[in-house]
């Protein structure tokens, strides 16, 4: 008997390496569709979405692998580099903003992520925040509440205002609603507003110029990741022109901005990777509600509002999470 065990013992010694080898452990597979180029170092956003994955034991190369596709600000690329994602039976898409509909075009049974997805329900993007259907979610937002409530702070940080230009991309998912928000604000505090669309970077040129001829009071720029890829220029030409800011990114005050009012973007972001985890672990992407961001970050640069001479109301600065000096 006790040689009979023994051969038992062996055996199974023998066959576990083989039945190893016939076992493969399933690594998550994510796509991330962005329509600007991809940077290194990440961007802020990026960086935070990964930091989430890892909080929450995903480490990107070893347990979950990532698969990029950057449309490099060509759009019509942007139906391709989705179709290789579905080719390659991604297990969820991350598609940011700009993105959203060739994801949602290109795939109805692969789940898709929209960090700060906004306006979903009124651009037909969802059934509703709380139960969203199909395959789309996301942590978002209200555009066109927010940017009325820039509008807002603008008017209240500079009262003689009456003249505000908008450089905006009406592609970007939500922008056209975000515009007529801003248009409603903008009548009830009767301040008239000069729209410069901006679709690629051969745009800015143009809208740049036309802002010099126009001679607003100040500018609000509507976020995308064009607007965002393009901040120095943007900054740049407002200085010279002695015009001030309205962003919705704090990076965009620290980079000489005047004012921004947004939520937090990075945690929007890390809070996307909460969304991923879910649906790898089996949730249905449209069983998770949009969450409404409920936090949000006013910073006004004071070294800019010295340099444009302005004063900010001192009710305006009590209500700001961080003065840069």
């Amino acid at each position: 008997m006790r040689l009979i065990g023994l051969a038992v013992v062996l055996s199974l010694s023998l066959l576990a390496p083989l039945a190893a080898e016939g076992q493969t452990v399933k690594v998550p597979r994510i796509g991330y569709l962005v329509l600007s180029p991809l940077v290194d170092p990440p961007s802020a956003e990026r960086q935070a979405f990964l930091d989430g994955l890892r909080d929450l034991g995903y480490v990107a190369g070893r347990t979950v692998d990532i698969e990029y596709r950057s449309a490099a600000w060509n759009r019509e690329l942007l139906p391709d580099l989705v179709a290789e994602l579905v080719e390659l039976k991604v297990d969820v898409i991350v598609a940011i903003p700009d993105t959203v509909e060739a994801a949602r075009d290109a795939t109805k049974t692969i789940p898709i992520v929209v960090p700060s997805i906004t306006d979903a329900v009124e651009d037909r993007l969802v059934a509703s925040l709380s139960r969203p259907g199909g395959n789309i979610t996301g942590p978002g937002g209200t555009a066109s509440e927010l940017s009325a409530k820039q509008i807002e702070l603008l008017k209240e940080a500079i009262p003689r205002l009456s003249k505000v230009a908008v450089l905006w991309n009406p592609s970007k998912q939500g922008a056209p609603l975000q515009w007529k928000g801003t248009q409603t604000a903008a009548r009830l505090l009767g301040v008239t507003l000069q729209s410069h669309e901006v679709r690629d970077p051969n745009d800015f040129p143009r809208a740049l110029a036309a802002m010099t001829r126009s001679r607003p009071d100040a500018l609000l720029v509507f976020l995308s990741p064009l607007t965002t890829a393009y901040r120095p220029i943007i900054v740049e030409a407002a200085v010279k022109q002695r015009l001030p800011t309205m962003f919705a990114l704090k990076a965009d005050v620290e980079a000489g901005g005047l004012i921004s009012y947004s939520a937090n973007l990075p945690a929007v972001f890390r809070r996307a990777a909460h969304y991923v985890d879910r649906i790898l672990k089996g949730a249905k992407a449209g069983d998770l509600p949009i969450e409404q961001p409920t936090k949000f970050e006013l910073v006004i640069n004071l070294k800019t509002a010295r340099a444009l001479g302005l004063t900010i109301p001192q009710t305006v600065l009590l209500r700001a999470n961080q003065v840069i000096e």
